[in-house]
Order: structure tokens, then C-alpha cells, then sequence
């Protein structure tokens, strides 16, 4: 039995349908088709119930899931051990953040295709937090990860963050000095949300209040230069404005506290090695570009 079929076969299994599936491998339906076909021939069983929805596994499938699943990690491992320094190959996919993953992160993802040109790299940007494993991604680059799910986070690099305006807003408005006097200013916010600063060894929390709110930290960017409000935002997305005096910082003796990217795969005994690869490749892009994330470069 090749294991290119009982890699279609888990990814069947995990995505719910032979047309979701053929995405993921990026290969046609007919192909998937064919291989599942053959995989259930071979056996003598049927592993998946087709229905008007797509594909459910039977009993039988469900025992067979997990045993190729298993077969198809231990090969990658087997591969990696043997060629420890050789060529990527197969297909990596990644999540990647929509806020900042275009502008700072798709240059990490472009080097890494370039430097291996016989894997093939599907990176999918959204701010919503992914199922690594019913989507099927290897990976995923995060600004925050879920302290208590099972997945298996690498810290590579911090975020700072800071309040801001727009010169404009502050003639008009004055800019705040404590945490208690935000409730008399506009705030610019993606939801419903609470932002953090340091008093100290302290962290106060306050309850910002708006009529601007916006699903993007770029957009919330741009909506501060235009004077609407204060911004509470990582220094990556208003880099260039507060460069340009676009935006300037406020409330600096109550700074935001720090945070991080993470990236994040699911549990397993060993990460694959085009996760090890990128991982350090993010590591490196962090000590690059220190400025860019709040960081002193001298430090």
C-alpha cells in the first residue's frame, strides 16, 4: 500500500470530504477518488460512508485513521533521521495571522520556499484561531496562543505594544495621563475588549469605550491617524506611522505589558522538520528586525 494513499485517506478522514481533501493536497478530486477506491479494495473494507455532505468514516475507518495516520508520521520520521540536512519536500501549510502576517511574516514564508524549491507551501492568513488539526495545517504563526488547548507552542519573538493618537487628537481631546481618565476618550477596538497596562509591578485593566470599531489592527491604525481615538496597538502595525509623526505615543509611564509569537502545531512526540525549519527561520526574522517589534537593537 503507497503511502501517498494513506496520506489522502487521513487527509480525507480529517477534512470531512474528497473535495476538501483534494484542496488540502493540492491535487485533483478524481485523484483522491481513485486512491481511496484502491485503498478499499486492497483492505476488502469500506472506510467512508459517502453522503450529499461529503464523507463520514465507518467503523472500520476509524480504527484504519488512526493506525495510517500513525504510519504516515513514523515514515516522516524515519525520512528525517536518514536525511537529517536534505532537501524539504512535501507540503506545508501554515496559518497565519491577517493583522500583521502579509506585511512582516510572508517574506519568512517566501525565503523558505525559495531556499526549498520541492516543497510546496500553502499559507492561509486569518486573525480567527484555526483547528490545526481538522483543517489539516502543519502549523500555525499566532500572536497568542490558548494556554489551555493540546497544541504545542515555540516562542519566537515578543510583541510591544503602545497606546497612540494622532497629534490632531490630542490638541482637540488632550491625551490621558492615567488609566482612570481613558473613560473620557474615544477608543478604537476590535470588540468588546479590556486593555492592560503596568503600574509597576502592577497591572491595571480598564474597559474602553468607543463608537470606532474595526475587526483589523491596520484598519484601527489608520483610523487613529484620521483622529478618531486612541488605539491600543503592537508596535509592528504603527511603526511607520509613529516614524512619520502620524501617531504619537501615549500614556508612556503605564506601559502595555509585553506579549509574544508563538508558533504552534499540533501534540506530537517530535515536530517535523519543515516545522523545526520555519520555527528557527521566524527566530532569526525577530532578531533581525528588532526595531520593527519595540525591541532595542543595542540590547
Amino acid at each position: 500500500m503507497e503511502i501517498e494513499h494513506l496520506r489522502t485517506f487521513v487527509a480525507v478522514a480529517d477534512a470531512g470530504g474528497v473535495s476538501a481533501a483534494a484542496r488540502r493536497l493540492g491535487v485533483s478530486k478524481s485523484i483522491v477518488s481513485r486512491r481511496l477506491l484502491r485503498i478499499e479494495a486492497e483492505l476488502g473494507v469500506q472506510l467512508l460512508a459517502r453522503t450529499t455532505r461529503g464523507a463520514a468514516l465507518t467503523e472500520a475507518g476509524i480504527t484504519f485513521r488512526h493506525h495510517a495516520a500513525r504510519a504516515c508520521a513514523e515514515i516522516d520520521t524515519a525520512r528525517e533521521t536518514i536525511t537529517p540536512t536534505g532537501e524539504l519536500r512535501g507540503v506545508l501549510r501554515v496559518a497565519m495571522p491577517l493583522t500583521f502576517g502579509p506585511t512582516h511574516f510572508a517574506s519568512v514564508i517566501a525565503d523558505m520556499a525559495r531556499q526549498h524549491p520541492q516543497l510546496h507551501v500553502h499559507t492561509s492568513y486569518s486573525d480567527r484561531f484555526v483547528d490545526l488539526i481538522a483543517e489539516g495545517f502543519d502549523c500555525a504563526i499566532r500572536g497568542a496562543y490558548l494556554p489551555d488547548s493540546n497544541l504545542i507552542a515555540r516562542r519566537v519573538g515578543p510583541i510591544h505594544g503602545k497606546l497612540v493618537a494622532s497629534p490632531a487628537y490630542v490638541d482637540a481631546y488632550g491625551a490621558p495621563q492615567t488609566p482612570a481618565e481613558l473613560a473620557s476618550h474615544q477608543a478604537l477596538m476590535q470588540g468588546t475588549e479590556t486593555w492592560q497596562f503596568r503600574d509597576g509591578d502592577r497591572i491595571v485593566t480598564v474597559q474602553p469605550q468607543g463608537r470606532f470599531k474595526a475587526d483589523s489592527a491596520t484598519a484601527l491604525a489608520a483610523a487613529a491617524a484620521a483622529g478618531l481615538g486612541l488605539a491600543w496597538l503592537p508596535d509592528c502595525i504603527t511603526y511607520d506611522y509613529l516614524a512619520s509623526g502620524a501617531l504619537v505615543p501615549i500614556m508612556m509611564r503605564y506601559p502595555v505589558p509585553p506579549g509574544a509569537v508563538f508558533v504552534v502545531r499540533p501534540p506530537s512526540q517530535h515536530p517535523t522538520r519543515k516545522v523545526r525549519v520555519l520555527t528557527e527561520m521566524m527566530i532569526e526574522y525577530f532578531a533581525r528586525n528588532p526595531e520593527i517589534w519595540g525591541l532595542d537593537p543595542q540590547a
